[in-house]
């Protein structure tokens, strides 16, 4: 019989392993640019961006300066790098301001400078400038509306890139005529430079009618000053053929897929056999737990598609339609939908949670589910369903003590899930 290790502490190696992987001071270093015959100016936005900039300027031996923005609370004191706080996921007058002054900052460059562009997720909101006649009221508006909506990360971006005066290329074209260099941490399935951070220093290819149809869509209710913009045409962003952008160059750093790889070293460690379904999975949360517990009932019952021991491990962004009025996150609403499904099935356990330490709007990562999570909740008078159906994920596995919080990781590579299937004869 296969001795497998307790899968709480396995569980949570995997996911420390993930997160490790995609630290800026690994990362960043390896892909620097080579000095220019200019100035080197860096700029960024994203909750790793400080960590990159703070890596930058330990590995840089020649003169630079720049401003990053980063999120409340993941700031890291760096010298000659200007750090800037702002709100996620709803932008604020910081993240305004910083993006204002980050277009001043390049607006003068000469083609013998470089700007080296640190980019990692939650820079869609970090770094919110409106297009004129747009305000950050209507901006704080819409990004509450596509957080509600159900809308995929790539929509979302796709609607926030028709409305900024600095995504979608906007910022690399200020560049001109100096090159432009970008490191990015990805947090978008696929890996589409685009929507990591709404694409900044990325040419866009949709269009203004594109985001439209995705407001109809969802049927969101927007402010008249956005939905305006839109119809008019007047949010066009920069194309991949724009002259401004020739001397772009984008390099990722690091993405899910290497996060998930990490954490399937982790398991080969402790002689469990990982596989990976995927570092892109999409869809609502709920329905995701629904198809994922189906796979692992499967494999503990009929040692099919993969033999037990074993970990099946994903990663992407899955999303949350809001009906209730609960505090939750996709990761715990994935976790709390996939127990309800295995509903107490001997021998699975699992983990979901967020690499940026954030699920939702909370500083919560995510949870652990175990065979006894519903039995325990029950005995506690909540029911697992209604928690469900309110959105309820961290009320829900806080009050078991399940909640995984890891503070500030400094990184952001989306999220990580990873459901541990013992034997029978071997749960704990």
């Amino acid at each position: 019989m296969t001795t497998t290790p307790a899968p709480r502490a396995l569980l949570q190696a995997m996911f420390q392993a993930a997160i490790e992987a995609a630290q800026p001071s690994h990362c960043v270093p390896p892909h620097l640019p080579p000095a220019p015959k200019g100035r080197l100016i860096v700029i960024g936005a994203g909750k790793a961006s400080a960590a990159m900039a703070h890596a930058v300027e330990q590995h840089w031996p020649g003169p630079l300066s720049g401003l990053v923005v980063t999120r409340y609370g993941y700031a890291v004191p760096c010298e000659r790098i200007e750090i800037v706080e702002a709100s996620h996921p709803v932008p604020d007058a910081a993240g305004m301001q910083a993006a204002r002054r980050m277009l001043d900052l390049v607006g003068n460059l000469q083609a013998d400078d470089t700007v080296l562009c640190l980019i990692s997720g939650g820079g869609s909101s970090l770094l919110a400038l409106p297009l004129d006649g747009i305000s950050l009221e209507d901006k704080q508006a819409l990004n509450r509306a596509l957080l509600a909506s159900g809308a995929t990360i790539g929509e979302m971006n796709c609607v926030r890139r028709h409305l900024s005066a600095i995504k979608g290329g906007r910022l690399a074209a200020a560049c001109h005529p100096a090159q432009v260099v970008t490191l990015a941490i990805s947090d978008v399935p696929g890996d589409k430079l685009g929507d990591i951070a709404s694409g900044p220093t990325v040419g866009d290819a949709t269009t203004c009618d594109d985001a439209l149809a995705i407001v109809r869509r969802y049927g969101m209710d927007l402010p008249d000053s956005i939905r305006k913009t839109l119809e008019s045409g007047r949010g066009e962003s920069v194309k991949p053929d724009d002259p401004r952008l020739a001397r772009t160059h984008t390099t990722l750093i690091a993405t899910p897929q290497m996060a998930l790889e990490a954490a399937a070293g982790v398991a080969r460690a402790a002689g469990v056999t990982p596989y990976i379904l995927g570092d892109s999975l999409e869809g609502e949360a709920r329905d995701v737990g629904k198809v994922m517990a189906g796979i692992a009932l499967q494999t503990v019952l009929r040692g099919q598609p993969f033999p037990a021991p074993c970990v099946l491990l994903s990663g992407g962004e899955t999303t949350v339609t809001v009906r209730g009025n609960g505090r939750g996150g996709r990761n715990v609403e994935f976790l709390l939908a996939l127990g309800i499904a295995l509903d107490g099935q001997r021998g699975i356990h699992a983990l979901a949670g967020d690499t940026d330490g954030v699920d939702g709007q909370e500083d919560i990562a995510g949870a652990l589910l175990a065979p006894d999570t519903l039995q325990r909740a029950w005995a506690l008078g909540i029911k697992p369903r209604d928690s469900l159906d309110n959105n309820d994920g961290h009320g829900f596995f806080q009050a078991l003590g399940d909640s995984v919080i890891t503070g500030p990781t400094l990184t952001n590579v989306n999220d990580f899930r990873a459901i541990l299937i013992t034997t029978s004869e071997n749960v704990r």
